[in-house]
């Protein structure tokens, strides 16, 4: 029997493993996020439960919402870069409304996010590392621990690995133990190129490093509104950073934020904020 011959039958052969590979990994994997849509207990405020989804390894957020009293004023004034964080894992619906905060849709004419952005060019990704038991979905399950991307217009998250990867990236930002620590870490990525091609440099040295600014800003406030706390980390090896993450070769890692239940919160009052002010009055 010559090559040609067979040739046919080996195609459809493989044709016919990959398809049971396909159906293998899809089942499986929708396992290891979550088997099923899942009821949650209410959040801060109100009395509604929400549901989580998985499907094709697409973890489907709870949609935005009102979540917490805490005034845009209150939330300044409490606003803190928090280290130390208890052993204990943040909500999927705390998860879900920092992200939306981060970057996501707040405009559907057009489609816009909650962070300004040059143009409406909107070059930053943003990725969330969960660790192990990071994630509450309810109080027996959990998201599982890996790499996920965000997207804003299906307010989703899309596995790019699994597994914890805390205690890498923590080496990859030389070694600030609060990135291990930290039940999820958000990292914004920025893809330049589509801010530069209509702004040139200025782009790269202004209008992203805005952006990205912005949208850790508003990490930061939405974190203190739901009694997270998160810091800023700008310092670490952008190429360990990508490697860890997976970024794509046109992302470039500008932000880690770790996000976590604080060890001891923090909170000021107006009163002694205006003492402080009176007494530089003279």
């Amino acid at each position: 029997m010559k090559l040609r011959d067979v040739l046919p039958w080996i195609a459809s052969a493989i044709i016919t493993l990959l398809l049971i590979i396909y159906i293998v990994l899809r089942f499986f994997l929708g396992a290891l996020l979550v088997t099923k849509p899942t009821e949650i207990p209410p959040p801060l405020i109100g009395n509604a439960t929400y549901t989580v989804s998985i499907v094709d390894g697409v973890v489907y957020l709870p949609l935005p919402r009102k979540l917490t009293n805490v005034s845009v004023d209150e939330a300044l004034l409490w606003r803190r870069s928090i280290r130390e964080y208890a052993e204990e894992p943040i909500t999927v619906i705390q998860l879900s409304m920092v992200l939306w905060a981060t970057y996501g849709v707040n405009e559907v004419r057009w489609g816009f996010r909650t962070t300004p952005s040059a143009g409406a060019t909107y070059p930053l990704e943003v990725y969330v590392v969960v660790g192990e038991r990071g994630v509450a979905i309810n109080s027996t399950h959990f998201l599982a621990a890996g790499v996920y991307k965000y997207d804003s217009f299906t307010h989703s998250l899309r596995v790019v690995k699994l597994g914890d990867v805390r205690k890498e990236l923590q080496e990859a930002a030389l070694g600030q133990e609060w990135v291990g620590k930290a039940p999820v870490n958000i990292v914004i990525a920025a893809v330049f190129e589509r801010t530069t091609r209509i702004y040139g440099e200025r782009g790269r040295v202004r209008y992203v490093p805005m952006e990205v600014g912005h949208a850790g800003q508003n990490i930061y406030l939405m974190a203190t509104a739901l009694g997270l706390g998160t810091v800023a980390v700008g310092a670490f090896y952008d190429d360990w950073v990508a490697r860890v993450i997976g970024l794509q070769p046109n992302e470039e890692p500008l932000y880690i934020m770790p996000v976590g239940v604080p060890q001891k919160p923090y909170r000021a009052s107006f009163e002694d904020i205006n003492k402080f002010i009176e007494s530089r009055r003279g």
